[in-house]
């Protein structure tokens, strides 16, 4: 990516903390062994640096991210993909379609975790995750979905169904790759900004916000859950890979908060920053207001 080449860590006894994006007088000058006060700090040493790669569009940023899970399945046919809603994945999914329907991809052996669940709609609610999942790539491609997991909105019992949620992903070791969108607010599952940032699976309220989001989705505002079950910011942090989709200018201050600014539970996908292995794929829109850091 552009400019990234530019970002170069620098210890202490060199005059620097750690990673700096060199201005760039003195990138092209060679002077790149102490960082002048027109550089830009980055991050600590010692964090993790994100994989950001920019698409022009939605169906750029789908194909993309479809590429990157397609290798996974390739490479480990018995993986775990951690799979997510709403509509920033729905392009990613009929691209791993047509994909399969090429004979490019088997999930034969494929297990998933999802993300969420709405509390109180049953698996065949049109609205339901599990009718999403089915409706979007599950019935879709050879997957057993004896495989597929997840959370069981109408267990009244939300100390029990979290428990066992927690467990199933306990029991796959986290996820080989999770999958995630982005919320307007910065959520990540149905992860709302707080005070702390929760480790397990979890019963949540939704925040209005999330709620507006949503109720697209509904015969009306009124209609829509207004609890959740999510997997927590400790089980998301368990997959071995993270791939993180956005897309559109409603979403770029949320990229801003949670990727380009500090690590807050107040914006929780700002967590990421502290993962291994996190790839960001984001179009021109979503982008937007970082593009002076690029």
């Amino acid at each position: 990516m552009k400019n990234r080449a530019r970002q170069i860590q620098i210890d202490k006894e060199k005059g620097g903390n750690g990673v700096y994006r060199f201005c760039k007088r003195c990138y092209n000058g060679k002077q790149r062994d102490k960082p002048c006060s027109n550089c830009k700090f980055v991050q600590k040493k010692g964090i993790f640096i994100m994989r950001l790669i920019c698409a022009k569009d939605y169906e750029d940023v789908s194909r993309k991210a479809a590429n990157i899970i397609a290798a996974q399945i390739q490479l480990k046919p018995d993986c775990v993909l951690g799979l997510a809603t709403g509509s920033s994945p729905i392009g990613t999914y009929k691209q791993l379609i047509a994909k399969y329907e090429s004979g490019d991809l088997d999930f034969s052996k494929v297990r998933t975790v999802n993300l969420d669940e709405y509390v109180g709609l049953t698996k065949d609610h049109d609205q339901s995750y599990a009718y999403f999942m089915r409706s979007n790539l599950f019935d879709h491609v050879n997957i057993d979905q004896n495989n597929c997991n997840i959370p069981n909105g109408m267990n009244p019992d939300a100390e029990a169904e979290c428990a066992r949620y927690d467990a199933v992903i306990d029991a796959f070791g986290g996820a080989d790759l999770q999958l995630l969108g982005l919320g307007p607010n910065g959520h990540i599952g149905f992860n709302e900004p707080a005070d702390a940032f929760v480790k397990g699976t979890n019963k949540v309220a939704l925040t209005a916000s999330t709620i507006d989001a949503n109720a697209r989705f509904f015969a009306s505002r009124d209609d829509v859950p207004t609890h959740a079950y999510t997997m927590g910011i400790g089980s998301i942090m368990k997959a071995k890979r993270v791939l993180l989709v956005v897309n559109g200018e409603k979403k770029a201050q949320a990229v801003k908060d949670c990727f380009f600014g500090p690590i807050k539970p107040q914006a929780p996908g700002s967590i990421l920053q502290l993962h291994p292995d996190f790839t960001l794929v984001a179009d021109e829109a979503a982008l937007s207001l970082v593009k002076d850091l690029l």
